[in-house]
């Protein structure tokens, strides 16, 4: 994914500072979502004068980019630990596990934090651009995880791994969608264990 930035910052605190402004600008959107996060809150939120926030930012869109760039790697951090080290098709009920565990912790508010922001900003050309390339790494992860799996069962069946990695992002985003909405996991696991399934009548 391309840098954005636009004062590259040169020194430790100049870096620092920077991270503290998308930090607080990324707390505030999920709070509060894009439409509703002022510069001025961000502002507050991050002890930073205008100064600073403009030497390394053109402008709010220019921000929310950062804050896209920001929660992309918060979500795959997120995923990684299990999608990493995925061989069997064990290891993706056991990541099921944990995604409908994570939402249920939450109270199954807040969403997925990269499905939220596409619900704002995916008529925008350059954002939901971020967030295609943000899915795309995330479907790399399924698809690394599928082949894992078939070199490990020594399968070799034809299929698309990259559309099996659609069909449980699909689900997943779907049924985070249905579980903030109603406040219960139910539709969450019911997706994911639809998905799962049709992945193991593929790869099994």
């Amino acid at each position: 994914m391309a840098s954005i930035e636009i004062g590259q910052p040169l020194t430790a605190r100049g870096k620092a500072t920077r991270a503290r402004i998308v930090e607080a600008a990324t707390e505030l959107v999920r709070a509060h979502g894009v439409a509703n996060t002022s510069l001025d809150a961000v502002l507050a939120a991050s002890d930073t004068s205008k100064s600073q926030l403009y030497h390394y930012f053109a402008d709010k869109d220019d921000l929310v980019l950062a804050v896209i760039q920001r929660q992309t790697e918060c979500v795959l951090a997120t995923h990684e630990s299990h999608l990493r080290k995925l061989h069997s098709l064990a290891g993706l009920r056991r990541w099921r596990d944990a995604v409908v565990e994570l939402s249920r912790q939450t109270d199954c508010a807040g969403g997925c934090p990269l499905g939220s922001l596409v619900s704002e900003l995916a008529e925008s050309p350059r954002p939901r651009e971020l967030l295609a390339e943000s899915f795309a790494r995330w479907e790399a992860l399924l698809v690394a995880g599928f082949r894992a799996i078939q070199a490990r069962s020594g399968t070799r069946r034809d299929c698309d791994l990259t559309e099996l990695a659609t069909v449980v992002l699909a689900a997943l985003q779907g049924g985070l969608l249905l579980a903030q909405t109603t406040r219960s996991t139910r539709a969450l696991e019911l997706a994911l264990d639809m998905a799962i399934d049709h992945v193991e009548a593929h790869l099994a």
